[in-house]
């Protein structure tokens, strides 16, 4: 049986950034490339996601539940005020609860339907502010291409001579269609068998194709 929704009194507003401080048992760490990203997004779009607050415990200014490296960017941007949202004075554990809640993440990305997005946006620079690194990036814009449905159509019924690839080849490129329905989650699952299984060592198509072996293996 689920657990009744709390009931906040929730306040929105604005407050001088040293207001706020953070809380002290927040476990979400930013490395220093995603800061960089993170600062480039605040240069881009300034801060349209509030900050989640209560009022702090000693009784002065803000206590930041949920936001802590948006307010870190927002001072090195030189912001002089932030937007917040405010629970109201909330026992330690729903704070807990709420920072957990805040930094947590429901769902996963079609990888299809995020490159085809990426590439509609026609920016080349979207690595500089998404937090994406250059071999996700590299995977997900890949996916695209990995349109098995458009390829060409086989020569023969018949499977691929590989004796064709030639002497000390190490990969053969294969070319065969599925189901429209069924691109989606293929690509979607050959990405996040790259990602998995860390095969980034090599040009877009060879990872896929590596995580694609890697995928026929496992269910064999």
């Amino acid at each position: 049986m689920s657990a009744s929704p709390k009931k906040f009194q929730v306040v929105q507003g604005r407050a001088p950034v040293d207001s706020f401080r953070p809380n002290t048992w927040n476990t979400n760490s930013v490395s220093p490339e995603n800061e960089a990203k993170l600062d480039e997004s605040i240069k881009r779009f300034g801060i349209y996601k509030p900050l989640v607050v209560r009022p702090h415990p000693d009784g002065v200014g803000f206590e930041i539940l949920g936001g802590q490296h948006r307010w870190e960017g927002a001072m090195r941007a030189g912001f002089v005020d932030l937007p917040f949202v405010n629970v109201g004075p909330v026992t330690d554990n729903v704070a807990k609860e709420i920072g957990l809640a805040d930094n947590g993440r429901y769902g996963e990305d079609d990888t299809l339907a995020l490159s085809r997005l990426l590439k509609d946006l026609g920016a080349e620079d979207v690595g500089s502010f998404l937090p994406y690194s250059d071999a996700e990036l590299e995977n997900i814009m890949a996916a695209s291409s990995i349109d098995i449905d458009a390829l060409d159509a086989l020569n023969s019924p018949e499977l691929p001579d590989l004796t064709g690839a030639g002497v000390g080849a190490t990969h053969q490129v294969m070319r065969f269609k599925v189901p429209v329905e069924d691109i989606a989650w293929i690509t979607s699952a050959i990405a996040h068998a790259t990602r998995e299984q860390g095969f980034t060592q090599d040009d877009s198509m060879t990872n896929a194709g590596n995580a694609f072996v890697h995928l026929m293996k496992a269910h064999k």
